[in-house]
């Protein structure tokens, strides 16, 4: 069969709307390569990546084992429908696709791969709904991603790839494309972890104020990755049990090895959600001490208003017989009756405290 050629770049002038296209082509394309073990990454619009597809489905073949990488801007209204045109992508791609399950899982249909991952975006700003999806399909001589929002994992391997360390494999991408994941992860746990050592700090200084709140914000942001996350290693396992013919066993190792670290990643996400839970816990213990001690304030000063109102009261009432109205001692008399009921009353109230 005869090798696919790469026809040469397009030289369509694009027309004054084309900001309109979010960052990517007429077709929805943010950005596509040309990859292979003995060429430098070639950057290709759709129209070449349509040429060299179709060359491939009329029974060509890659030159040197080159394959292309795709990456979509699902937000476009046309993208979807030139991966229907053009790609040749199994059906389980595009039911993932409009699936409102996005946990991450990685299948196998027949010689293709299926992923659906899960990333921060670009902006991360340490909130749990600044997660997106990633979709994601794998053969032999075409990868395919698709994503709605900017994602950070892909946009530092797409300046990977354009400074020329691209993998060789298809598959050698997929795994670059999670270590990228990887490292992002620890970059986020390095930043809860931040923090974290700052709310603690102000515990210990006795200042919180406002960054209590923060600490829930962090456990969902950590709870909602892992529930996203966590699912990925054990389906990347499942997949290299019964991996496709055509997956060689290097691209199968640095799966397994981009696997292994990310396990890592997840148990120190897991350990950071355990010491958030403490220190809420010690900061609840804390406001109650505080509350306490307010409570018991507010006890003592009722405690010992108590005999001053009750005998203002009995004393206030306009009827005859008022003991020590024509006394003339009777003023410091009350007085001295007041101050020995306060004193006892205190004292009973400040022994309480002490008992406990």
């Amino acid at each position: 069969m005869p090798p696919v050629d790469l026809p040469p770049p397009s030289t369509t002038t694009l027309p004054a709307n084309a900001n309109l296209n979010y960052g990517g082509d007429a077709a929805g394309l943010i950005c596509g390569y040309l990859l292979g073990a003995n060429a430098a990454p070639r950057e290709i619009d759709s129209a070449q990546a349509a040429q060299w597809l179709a060359g491939l489905q009329a029974g060509g073949t890659a030159p040197q084992g080159q394959f292309l990488w795709l990456h979509f801007n699902l937000s476009h209204a046309q993208a979807v429908r030139w991966m229907e045109r053009h790609a040749d992508l199994p059906e389980a791609f595009f039911d993932a696709l409009k699936d409102r399950s996005v946990s991450t899982r990685i299948e196998r249909d027949d010689d293709t791969l299926i992923a659906v991952l899960n990333d921060a975006h670009f902006d991360f700003a340490f909130e749990p709904s600044d997660i997106a999806t990633l979709w994601t399909s794998v053969a032999p001589h075409l990868m395919v991603t698709g994503r709605t929002r900017p994602l950070r994992s892909v946009d530092a391997l797409r300046t990977a790839v354009r400074s020329g360390n691209a993998p060789c494999s298809s598959v050698a991408l997929l795994a670059e494309l999670m270590r990228t994941q990887a490292s992002g992860l620890v970059d986020i746990v390095r930043g809860v972890t931040q923090r974290i050592d700052d709310v603690e700090d102000a515990l210990l200084a006795g200042r919180l104020d406002h960054k209590r709140a923060r600490l829930g914000v962090l456990r969902r942001l950590l709870v909602r990755l892992q529930r996203l996350l966590a699912p990925e290693p054990a389906a990347l396992f499942r997949l290299l049990q019964h991996p496709p013919a055509w997956m060689s066993a290097d691209d199968a190792q640095e799966l397994r090895d981009s696997t292994e670290e990310f396990s890592v990643v997840l148990r120190d996400m897991q350990g950071l959600q355990e010491r958030i839970k403490l220190l809420q816990e010690e900061i609840a213990a804390s406001v109650q001490e505080a509350n306490s001690r307010s409570l018991f304030v507010l006890t003592v000063v009722t405690v010992l208003a108590l005999p001053i109102n009750i005998l203002a009261g009995l004393f206030g009432m306009n009827v005859g017989g008022v003991p020590l109205a024509d006394d003339p001692q009777g003023f410091w008399i009350i007085v001295a009756v007041v101050v020995a009921f306060t004193a006892v009353a205190g004292w009973l109230a400040l022994r309480d405290a002490r008992d406990r």
